[in-house]
């Protein structure tokens, strides 16, 4: 490869590591090819970029970026999933997949800043959705709400049936 190839590959990649909110390191030795095209497809499904990329080449394009904070991981075979969007989804995706082909391992990541061992990538993927969390935080905020609808709707029924026992007493 030309050195003029590299430097575009290296501007590309510093570029993708400085947007992404989520870039987790795996080592996908003893993949076959059906495997990793399952894995990619997988990936691409929920917006992902997996790429392998040459550990120098990866080295240089982290300067200046979060993901400087893993160049200690860069070594061997070394494939990086990228997210724009949702942070969660490639380590849902990954810790999955690790489980059931036992030659992907998942090393380490950088989500939203944060250098993330496997322990905590475990943890991440078993977080919900983010459809799911929003769905709970607008149930919390509604609650109250609900619970002063009901009170209120619990006076006014007791008014009703204060006037209607007044009426009965009084004849009417």
């Amino acid at each position: 490869m030309k050195r003029s190839e590299k430097e575009k590959i290296v501007e590309a990649l510093h570029e993708k590591f400085s947007r992404a909110r989520a870039v987790l390191l795996t080592d996908f030795r003893g993949l076959n090819m059906l495997a990793m095209d399952e894995l990619r497809s997988q990936l691409r499904d929920v917006s992902v970029e997996y790429q392998v990329v040459k550990n120098t080449l990866m080295t240089r394009a982290a300067d200046g970026t979060d993901m400087a904070l893993l160049k200690e991981h860069f070594f061997g075979p070394c494939a990086v999933a990228l997210s724009y969007e949702d942070p969660v989804a490639p380590a849902r995706i990954l810790i999955k997949f690790s489980e059931d082909n036992s030659a992907l391992e998942v090393r380490a990541g950088v989500v939203e800043g944060q250098i993330v061992d496997l322990a905590g990538i475990t943890r991440l993927s078993k977080l919900p959705s983010q459809e799911v969390l929003l769905g709970q935080l607008l149930s919390l905020m509604n609650a109250p709400v609900t619970g002063l609808v009901r009170v209120l709707g619990g006076v006014l029924r007791n008014f009703m049936g204060v006037l209607e026992a007044i009426k009965r007493q009084k004849g009417g």
